[in-house]
């Protein structure tokens, strides 16, 4: 290590001396350098301070913001529940039929739906319920329910819009949340959408576009969550980055009589945040700046005046040295030392380092070239050592080695790990039927549908037809539902008749998750696991006949 740390300064002053034989350029004094240093010193620090000062400034004025759209929410709250169980009629109402409404898309006033509605109620002799503040909703016809919904969704949808216009926000909304899916439907929309002729989302289209629904990844969006399963409210943004803009978020559930309804969102825009924040910071560095610059123009002469100059003359013994090679130039720099300081200490050390700089060039050179081309070797064997030929996955080899490292897991207390087996059907089948090559794309395509499943999970091919799966931590919480889908996924390529028979692939699939009660091993989860594939086997082969 000594020998390469030595190779290498030696090489750093060598490839200075090929080059002295030109002009100096002005970016490669030393002048030049300590400029640059300084610069780069007063960035920092300039960013160091900036970076601070912003972020405590953030902090202060995220925690009033965070007040702010809790007021906010608190508002709509408080609306909504003084209109308790008409809320709750107009909520289940929509979830339940909203594909069924049609609703004008460039609303402005609910006072056209409530007026159609009072003349239903006329009309059917329910003048009772025309200045009921609560009205029997089961009691109404299908076209009243209807006609109420519809005044209900438009009162409410411009009761959020108004809200959001007077507070100057981005977005208010009311999210009602499918836990079991974490999909959450906007119910009322803070961005009104297009329903096209064909009932979908569209750019254009006269009616309003109602149940709109997004999968929220819990781990992606866990504020979001928190609020809806505890019910409480969170001292935290939720932070949105998508197409509708770069927002902090601010959620408060909607609770009516101890019922848990929904979420009401209210989001407030990162750039109006950070505006007034970078403002004030950047006037704080740039009266900075002006300090640090002043300062270092000072320290620039001194350095210049005390140090540079010397080193320009040793400069000049190097040069000479790079022109003529000549190892006399050795003893030239060592009686032009007149002083003893750090630079008289480098004249020394550069006239010893001529005499032995041909023997150190060789060795240290062969030496390194050596090394580079074993290394490159080894890690190029390794990497084919552990990788499927076939799929790209890795293979038994890995596997055999990662089992080892989740023993070592289970030993220290980490206990959450699993196994999913797979094993592709009618391999043989398909070879004699085929040919081999269409059996290695069956493979292939298996393992494309394992791998776009268990994106996070490390996927090994341990046989001809066989794969495994080690799944943990989310992966092992979910498995049940990621062998779901990757069944589902399976059952869909079996009925694309688009593709050809080898590549409507079907598999066999079994899981376990490692029980400290019955399991002290990984061997024992993957005998429970393959049991459970070959039971699925034979469930599949009894479906068939």
């Amino acid at each position: 290590m000594r020998l390469f740390f030595e190779f290498f300064r030696r090489c750093v002053i060598i490839n200075r001396m090929r080059d002295t034989n030109r002009p100096l350029k002005r970016t490669e004094s030393l002048r030049f350098k300590f400029t640059l240093i300084f610069l780069f010193y007063s960035i920092f620090i300039l960013a160091l301070s900036g970076f601070t000062t912003y972020g405590n400034q953030m902090k202060s004025y995220k925690a009033m913001r965070l007040d702010d759209l809790r007021d906010i929410g608190f508002y709509l709250e408080k609306i909504i529940q003084d209109s308790a169980n008409e809320f709750i009629s107009y909520q289940k109402y929509y979830m339940e039929h909203f594909a069924e409404v049609d609703i004008p898309y460039d609303f402005t006033e609910y006072h056209t739906a409530q007026m159609r509605l009072q003349q239903m109620l006329l009309n059917s002799n329910q003048t009772e319920l025309l200045n009921s503040s609560d009205v029997d909703f089961e009691s109404l016809s299908d076209d009243e329910k209807k006609a109420y919904f519809i005044y209900c969704h438009e009162y409410w949808t411009l009761a959020f819009e108004h809200a959001r216009e007077a507070f100057d926000l981005p977005y208010t909304y009311y999210l009602v949340p499918k836990a079991d899916e974490y999909k959450m439907v906007y119910m009322i929309d803070g961005e009104r959408s297009h329903k096209g002729a064909d009932g979908k989302k569209s750019d254009k289209g006269d009616y309003l576009y109602l149940g709109d629904e997004y999968y929220d990844a819990p781990e992606k969006y866990p504020v979001q969550w928190k609020t809806w399963f505890s019910g409480q409210i969170q001292d935290e943004f939720q932070v949105w980055n998508n197409e509708w803009g770069n927002t902090f978020a601010y959620y408060i559930p909607l609770i009516i009589d101890g019922q848990k309804l929904g979420l009401i969102g209210i989001e407030v825009e990162v750039e109006k945040i950070n505006k007034a924040i970078l403002n004030n910071t950047l006037l704080l560095l740039g009266s900075m700046t002006i300090g640090l610059f002043l300062l270092f123009i000072i320290l620039i002469f001194f350095i210049d005046k005390r140090y540079v100059q010397k080193v320009v003359n040793l400069e000049n013994d190097v040069r000479n040295y790079a022109d003529d090679k000549n190892p006399e130039i050795a003893s030239q720099i060592i009686r032009s030392i007149h002083e003893k300081n750090e630079i008289s200490m480098l004249a020394y050390q550069f006239a010893d380092m001529i005499i032995e700089l041909e023997q150190y060039m060789n060795s240290l050179l062969s030496t390194s070239r050596e090394l580079k081309n074993t290394k490159e070797r080894a890690n190029r064997l390794n990497e084919l050592a552990i990788r499927d030929s076939l799929t790209g996955v890795r293979n038994k080899t890995a596997y055999d080695r990662e089992i080892l490292l989740v023993e070592n897991e289970i030993a220290r207390g980490n206990k959450s790990f699993g196994l999913v087996m797979i094993d592709l059907n009618n391999l043989k089948k398909i070879n004699d039927t085929y040919g081999h090559t269409q059996g290695n794309i069956a493979i292939k395509k298996l393992c494309e549908q394992i791998c776009a499943v268990f994106v996070h999970s490390a996927v090994f091919r341990i046989g001809g037809d066989e794969f495994v799966v080690i799944i943990k931590d989310y992966a092992c919480e979910n498995v049940a539902w990621l062998v779901e889908r990757l069944n589902t996924n399976l059952d869909a390529l079996a009925d694309c008749e688009e593709l050809e028979d080898w590549e409507r692939v079907g598999a066999a699939v079994g899981y376990a998750v490692f029980d400290d009660k019955i399991d002290d091993s990984m061997s024992s989860v993957f005998k429970r696991a393959d049991q459970a594939m070959y039971r699925h086997k034979r469930e599949m082969k009894i479906e068939r006949e």
